[in-house]
């Protein structure tokens, strides 16, 4: 196992203005790539806006040129072996032999954090540009609401590795299914224009308005009274629950680890020996192509 090389003590910023959150995560030289360091210090930070009675609302952003290219599969900073103090009912992942291994590890860091952070009672706000590719979804889709700037772009290109898309699952209820289908099967990027059209994204406006487009609709919020603002949250989180989107991702993280063990078994590498430079190279020709 190779040595794990931090290239930051903060991996995720955190500040409050106006009653807003600003929680940014700070790996901008390996944009903003999911560690697990980073993981739990997001987990951190929404914690703190929780207890904090003075955050009426939240924002999620990335620093530099892309909001998030997905979990960390090829840093010096990829920390899948290594033990974190957990915060859901799972058990360590580092002692767990083969499929097991990371099973528990992404029930823990992806699937259950994911759904922790959607169910804030404070309503959250994704700030993004430029790549929001396979586990940046994942980020950007728990929010509530969604500014981006033109030159975003959004991906999830892991039916190249066999699996069947990021752990948190929300492809069909963020998309029509067709379209679903189409931006997991070709693993093409969607450009915000389609996003916005499509009802994923909710305001599009240039990288330079970004953070102050972001900016006002968070304050806005944040001047609402608090228990409508998490009541509301609720009763949409609500509805897509009676439409399926808790089963229907239970069922597909079980393909996904089925799809890693497969991997395992024929390649002797749960990404099938993929790694992020190997993934962005193929990205970067299908983009070319297109």
């Amino acid at each position: 196992m190779a040595d794990i090389v931090y290239e930051t003590d903060e991996p995720v910023l955190y500040r409050v203005e106006n009653g807003v959150a600003w929680v940014t995560m700070n790996r901008p030289t390996f944009n903003n790539a999911q560690n697990s360091q980073m993981t739990y210090a997001l987990d951190d930070a929404f914690r703190r806006a929780i207890d904090d009675d003075e955050v009426k609302a939240i924002v999620l952003a990335g620093s530099g040129k892309h909001f998030s290219a997905g979990h960390d599969i090829g840093t010096p900073g990829r920390d899948v072996n290594k033990t974190f103090e957990r915060k859901l009912l799972w058990p360590d992942h580092t002692n767990k032999p083969a499929a097991e291994f990371l099973y528990t590890r992404e029930q823990e860091v992806y699937l259950g954090m994911c759904r922790r952070w959607r169910e804030m009672p404070k309503p959250t706000v994704a700030m993004v540009q430029g790549a929001c590719i396979a586990g940046g979804l994942m980020l950007a889709w728990v929010c509530d609401l969604i500014v981006a700037s033109d030159d975003a772009f959004f991906q999830d290109p892991v039916v190249r590795m066999g699996i069947p898309g990021v752990e948190y699952f929300a492809h069909a209820f963020e998309l029509p299914p067709r379209i679903a289908k189409e931006f997991l099967l070709l693993g093409e990027r969607m450009p915000v224009k389609r996003a916005h059209e499509l009802g994923m994204v909710n305001r599009v406006v240039s990288r330079d308005e970004l953070e102050g487009e972001t900016r006002k609709v968070a304050e806005k919020l944040a001047e609402m009274p608090r228990l409508g603002l998490s009541l509301t949250k609720q009763a949409i989180n609500h509805v897509e629950e009676l439409r399926g989107k808790r089963t229907a991702m239970d069922a597909v993280f079980h393909m996904h680890h089925f799809a890693h063990a497969q991997n395992d078994l024929v390649t002797g590498n749960s990404l099938a020996g993929l790694t992020g430079k190997s993934m962005a190279e193929a990205n970067k020709k299908d983009a070319e192509k297109s």
